[in-house]
């Protein structure tokens, strides 16, 4: 068991990309181009229903600094500037979107070989604090994380969880929304072309509101996957993807929901990214 553990938000991870990574129902178009100078240009088009919304933004890393700028469709703007090894295992990050003059907000990171530490607090009169800590190692980790306003002096998130990672299986335990609600989730790595997952979120409170899924992804060949998906409520899911040229890839993802409007057509989405 070596290496420092993940943060408390990669707990579950594994099987939250198996479930719900690359299941699009829209419409979207990704070019990513890279200047001589390493900075990354990224133009992305979404059509969500009847809307259309843009953006572009660009992408510089240097040797201790990346800076990360994004302007939509609507003229708002994004930005945030990181400082890796600010100290040793230490880096920090400050983002803010214009107009929004209070969306101000500062990211501090620590990683030590047993334990890492993220941090947020918001950059205004009454900000918001955000305050995650894991222990353990890359194989086992345990940690929470809470979050608190201070206009209000309520507490907006208190979590815990456990995580246990190995080479053919992962699997994370989660006792979240202030301790109303129980996730536990399992991915099992039966080669190295096919995995399987299922996750159980289930209501303390509320024991007529549980949810289970279980869904799988299959390599078919170096260029194409297909992702399946399952709900106790009857609704199915699949994504097939395919690199069609190197860095660039075409997703189709369709979805089924019997207990949709009557005559509602399956949900269908298609999502291609070029990067020359």
């Amino acid at each position: 068991m070596g290496g420092s553990p993940a943060p408390f938000a990669d707990i579950g991870k594994k099987a939250k990309d198996l479930l719900n990574k690359d299941y699009i129902f829209d419409q979207k178009f990704t070019l990513t181009m890279l200047s001589a100078t390493g900075t990354e240009l990224v133009a992305t088009g979404l059509k969500k229903d009847e809307f259309f919304f843009g953006d572009l933004s660009t992408l510089y890393k240097g040797k201790n600094t990346i800076v990360d700028m994004k302007i939509d469709s609507y003229s708002n703007m994004s930005a945030k500037v990181t400082v890796n090894n600010l100290l040793p295992t230490a880096k920090a990050s400050i983002s803010f979107r214009i107009p929004d003059h209070k969306s101000g907000k500062l990211d501090v990171q620590y990683v030590h070989p047993h334990a890492t530490i993220n941090s947020s607090i918001g950059l205004n009169p009454t900000p918001l604090l955000d305050i995650s800590a894991t222990i353990g190692s890359q194989d086992l980790c345990l940690g929470g994380e809470v979050g608190f306003d201070t206009a209000t002096a309520s507490l907006t998130k208190c979590n815990v969880g456990i995580g246990l990672n190995k080479t053919d299986f992962s699997t994370a335990l989660i006792l979240g929304d202030k301790g109303e609600t129980l996730k536990a989730s399992y991915v099992h790595t039966v080669n190295q072309n096919t995995a399987i997952g299922a996750e159980l979120t289930h209501s303390i409170y509320n024991y007529n509101s549980s949810t289970f899924t279980i869904g799988s992804s299959h390599a078919v060949d170096s260029f194409t996957a297909v992702k399946t998906r399952f709900s106790d409520k009857g609704r199915a899911g699949i994504v097939v993807q395919r690199e069609w040229r190197p860095n660039s890839l075409v997703t189709f993802s369709a979805e089924y929901d019997p207990k949709a409007a009557v005559n509602a057509s399956p949900r269908l989405g298609l999502a291609l990214a070029l990067k020359p």
